[in-house]
């Protein structure tokens, strides 16, 4: 017999007030079919390209056929999803003549890589022959891409809450995966795992800052952080960027989210912060504050509420995932002489 304290821990069943699939051992189903359909729909429908020949709207989502599912093994997420979508593209040439066509989407599936998924755009058999036709077949199609991206981002975040359920003391103890591979995201291998439930225990939490400098002037720097396009260029990823006062954002596929809580306009920008495993409901306080040091801006980033545990990680992920990342795509971090 095992002593006090030994033993395979897999075995250990641990206390929860409501008894609830004790230790997460039990296999549990959410059905998220109708969700994804919804999803899939918004996310698609609006989506517009342009270029010099003109633009490009996805005006209609006729088709989105399959099934999404989440399960939960042993405190392990498992991910289910199989669509088949078609959609009507209508264009508009700069001499204002219009077009339509389609796009079928028809193996998004867990088993495929993004990279891998067919978008196949085609032109209205009774249309003209127009250029837009290649604009969707090209930046249509890699908008299309990483939209498809963020709905997976979406199911493996904001779906996923509540099913990896908390132990004695409070931690949650999950990785997710899908039906072929493991989900390693760029922050961190450990970010992929659902949000876990609030238990209502109070966390040890520690407030740190970190200064950087960047070749630009604050109003450039301020605006990194607010405009979509520019978080998906330094990210390398599908973002969603509010950039108002109460705003939501959401990036690194979902790996990082929050709301701007006040805005000075080139000077500050404070924000509520959290990675997706922390705690539910748990933000750090993010303050940036912009100095112009004449041919440079110095940002000061002070951060609040951050959980002990996670101070390392977040520390490394600014730096990395922030600063690093926007100096080397936006040139920010050398001088040209």
């Amino acid at each position: 017999m095992a002593k006090w304290g030994e033993g395979d821990p897999r075995w250990i069943v641990e206390e929860r007030a409501d008894a609830t699939n004790v230790n997460n051992w039990h296999w549990t189903e959410r059905d998220a079919t109708a969700w994804s359909s919804d999803k899939l729909k918004s996310l698609l429908l609006g989506l517009s390209v342009e270029n010099d020949e003109g633009s490009c709207e996805v005006t209609e989502v006729s088709k989105v056929e399959g099934e999404a599912s989440i399960n939960n093994r042993k405190g392990k997420l498992i991910f289910f999803y199989e669509w088949n979508l078609k959609a009507t593209w209508t264009g508009e040439s700069k001499a204002g003549v219009k077009y339509t066509g389609t796009i079928d989407v028809p193996n998004l599936s867990d088993e495929n890589d993004m990279e891998d998924l067919d978008i196949s755009v085609s032109l209205n058999k009774d249309e003209p022959e127009t250029p837009l036709t290649n604009l969707m077949k090209t930046k249509g199609a890699d908008t299309i891409r990483q939209v498809l991206g963020t709905y997976v981002g979406f199911l493996k975040t904001e779906f996923t809450q509540g099913m990896i359920l908390p132990t004695a003391n409070g931690v949650s103890k999950s990785t997710s995966q899908s039906k072929a591979t493991v989900d390693n995201t760029r922050i961190s291998s450990s970010s992929s795992s659902a949000a876990p439930v609030n238990t209502g225990v109070k966390i040890p939490t520690c407030k740190f800052s970190m200064r950087e400098k960047f070749l630009t002037c604050p109003a450039d720097l301020y605006r990194v952080f607010l405009n979509q396009e520019m978080t998906q260029a330094f990210t390398h990823a599908p973002a969603t960027v509010d950039g108002e006062k109460g705003g939501k954002f959401r990036l690194l596929e979902g790996n990082v989210f929050g709301e701007f809580t006040e805005l000075v306009p080139d000077k500050k920008i404070v924000m509520k912060w959290r990675y997706n495993n922390w705690p539910c409901e748990h933000y750090a306080t993010i303050s940036m504050s912009f100095y112009d040091r004449s041919s440079e801006t110095e940002l000061k980033v002070e951060c609040r509420g951050v959980p002990d545990e996670e101070e390392e990680r977040t520390r490394e992920g600014w730096q990395r995932y922030y600063f690093e990342a926007i100096k080397q795509t936006f040139g920010y971090g050398a001088r040209l002489y």
